[in-house]
């Protein structure tokens, strides 16, 4: 009787009060209110077509009495009202004591018992739970209500919109437009959800904003369509403009200017014979990654343009070889080389690509025909760089580098395999190392575990330790000369390139050679140094990698030289505490400014390590094996 259905068949209103020959009457749900609050029937008052008064509590209404329920969804999969079974109550299961000061309903939930009723939370509502819903609405005050002057404000706003329609928004440009109307439908969205769910007054602005949604894509839609046609007479004349610069540009041999304006025209027949004519320039300057550029441009629109296949292949060829050496190179040691598919060779070794430049010169990777091994060739154009008076000293010094290199023979130490010199190019073929080096791992919030840590170092001084052995002194221990690859666990130490045989008369005193942060105190007074000198850089690089810090700084290179010879390093505990008593006591030791106080050799310096973390012992440790934590 007093649930009407919408429509669609749904319920969403619940009559307050029905009319019988002129009386009102209110509904079972106003009277459970009621008596919840402890009020009879001649407490509730009725305003009809306007509100229901339950004692103090004023419920509103539309015309015809009727109240938009607010029907609970259900939270987690459970119902929002809760429903205990008849039968559990009765027998004594659920004690009374639960229903205290309570409103209990009773009746029939069970599918094909009692009525059900279709609602917008639930497609099979019973009657029972359609009542406590309405109640819950009552009490709460979570209820809508359509006002009667509702309508007055649906048809004034759609009256603003169709204004705002026809008379603004074609004077507005299309972003200003865009921002008005969606300002427009945030107002009409959050005005009816706060009258919703501040006021419970349910105002219908669908239908004017509809309205503004369709009206706004189609006036832009006309303004497109009209506009489009005079920019498609603008953009022709632009592109003639910008072909004719082009043209020019090309002339005046600005090639690059060319390309630029070319890439403003429209792709067509016409132009391609222009961007192909383009690329033979760009060749013809031997800029051969320019050329591909343009040749990949023109793939783009058709790869089947003249013999357009073979000039991007061959243009991309030529981009990666090197041409090096003799009156054809540059400063820089390297050019690309016309004519011709085949790629430069250096010695036994074929060129393949520049990897970047090292300590002394370009590093190329280079690969041996003969038997497949890809290498890393270091190369220096001494003739490019040094004046004839000092190019005989130079070379002599690149090729000691080679001899002293090539004399190491470590798991740990990057392998040399062949020296020479061709085209006025010395050069080093020597293992292609994969990973990558230690530096990124110095930084606070970059550091690898303490553990693995001292694993590199230690497979680090075992290698320094073997070419202590040899009479080589590295002179340039850092992080940035340690190579690790994590997949295989392998480390290799790099860059022999200022190193020197100790005990011939190749070695100069009074040299400073090396990264000033990681020298000792006898390589910054320029004194004959030997091992013990490298293992106070690997000090300072375990430290390093353990806290992100280095243990010496300065502001100016006379500050940093001062604090390497004569402060002690700030206590690693500040950055690290969590570190092993041991492992401090080791810092300290091997950081001394005294070389006779430190660890003597790189055997000693590896097993004292492992030992502070619980490694191997150095009984377990055979000479030259690599060992890992």
């Amino acid at each position: 009787l007093n649930s009407v259905p919408d429509v669609d068949g749904a319920i969403r209103t619940e009559a307050l009060a029905v009319t019988y020959y002129d009386e009102y009457y209110p509904s079972l749900a106003v009277m459970m209110v009621a008596r919840s609050l402890n009020l009879t029937a001649k407490d509730i008052k009725i305003r009809p077509g306007e509100a229901l008064q339950i004692g103090n509590f004023r419920v509103s209404a539309d015309p015809t009495m009727q109240m938009f329920t607010y029907f609970y969804k259900d939270r987690d999969g459970r119902s929002a009202i809760q429903e205990d079974s008849f039968y559990d109550v009765a027998s004594g299961k659920i004690p009374l004591e639960k229903y205290r000061d309570k409103i209990v309903l009773i009746g029939p939930t069970a599918a094909g018992v009692g009525s059900i009723f279709v609602t917008p939370v639930s497609p099979a509502m019973p009657a029972v739970e359609l009542q406590a819903h309405t109640v819950s609405s009552l009490l709460q005050g979570h209820f809508f209500v359509a006002p009667t002057w509702g309508w007055v404000v649906e048809r004034a706003v759609y009256l603003l919109v169709a204004v705002y329609l026809i008379a603004m928004l074609p004077r507005l440009s299309a972003g200003l437009g865009a921002v008005v109307s969606a300002g427009i439908v945030a107002v009409l969205v959050a005005t009816h959800f706060v009258l919703m769910t501040g006021q419970g007054i349910w105002l219908q602005f669908m239908l004017p904003l509809a309205l503004l949604v369709i009206g706004h894509v189609l006036l832009v839609t006309k303004r497109f369509v009209v506009t489009e046609r005079g920019k498609e007479v603008s953009d022709a004349q632009s592109a003639a403009n910008a072909r004719m610069l082009g043209l020019a540009f090309q002339g005046q041999g600005q090639l690059d200017m060319a390309f630029d304006y070319f890439r403003k025209v429209p792709l067509d027949d016409t132009l391609m014979d222009n961007l192909y004519n383009l690329a033979l320039d760009f060749e013809r300057k031997r800029q051969f990654n320019k050329a591909e550029a343009a040749f990949s441009y023109m793939a783009d629109y058709n790869p089947k343009f003249r013999d357009l296949q073979a000039r991007l292949s061959r243009a991309r060829q030529m981009s990666e070889t090197l041409i090096l050496g003799g009156a054809q190179t540059h400063p820089g040691g390297t050019l690309a080389l016309g004519g011709g598919a085949e790629k430069p060779m250096l010695g036994r070794y074929r060129v393949e690509k520049e990897l970047g430049k090292g300590a002394m010169g370009v590093v190329y990777l280079g690969k041996d025909p003969k038997i497949g091994r890809v290498v890393a060739i270091k190369t220096m154009a001494l003739s490019e760089q040094f004046e004839a008076d000092e190019l005989a000293e130079v070379k002599e010094r690149f090729f000691r580098e080679a001899e002293t290199a090539g004399r190491l023979s470590h798991p740990n130490i990057v392998t040399i395999f062949d020296a020479g010199e061709e085209h006025d190019l010395c050069y080093i073929a020597m293992e292609l190392l994969k990973g990558q080096d230690l530096a990124p791992f110095t930084k606070v919030g970059s550091t690898l575990s303490t553990d693995k840590v001292v694993s590199i170092v230690a497979r680090v001084a075992d290698a320094l330790g073997y070419a202590h052995r040899q009479n080589v002194v590295h002179r340039d221990v850092k992080p940035a000369n340690v190579m690790y690859e994590p997949d295989s666990d392998t480390v290799k130490v790099t860059d022999f390139g200022i190193a020197r045989i100790t005990d011939s008369s190749k070695t100069k005193t009074g040299m400073v050679l090396g990264t000033p942060s990681y020298m000792s105190p006898e390589q910054l007074q320029g004194q004959k140094i030997d091992g013990r000198s490298d293992l106070f850089s690997l000090a300072v690089s375990l430290y390093q990698l353990i806290c992100g810090k280095l243990p010496f700084e300065g502001d100016s290179m006379a500050q940093l030289m001062y604090r390497i010879a004569n402060e002690h390093a700030p206590d690693i505990l500040l950055y690290h505490p969590s570190l092993p008593p041991a492992l401090v006591a080791f810092l300290d030791k091997a950081m001394s400014k005294d070389a006779g106080e430190r660890y003597q050799t790189g055997e000693e310096f590896a097993s004292t390590l492992r030992g502070t973390v619980g490694g191997p012992s150095a009984a377990a440790i055979g000479a030259g094996v690599d060992i890992s934590l």
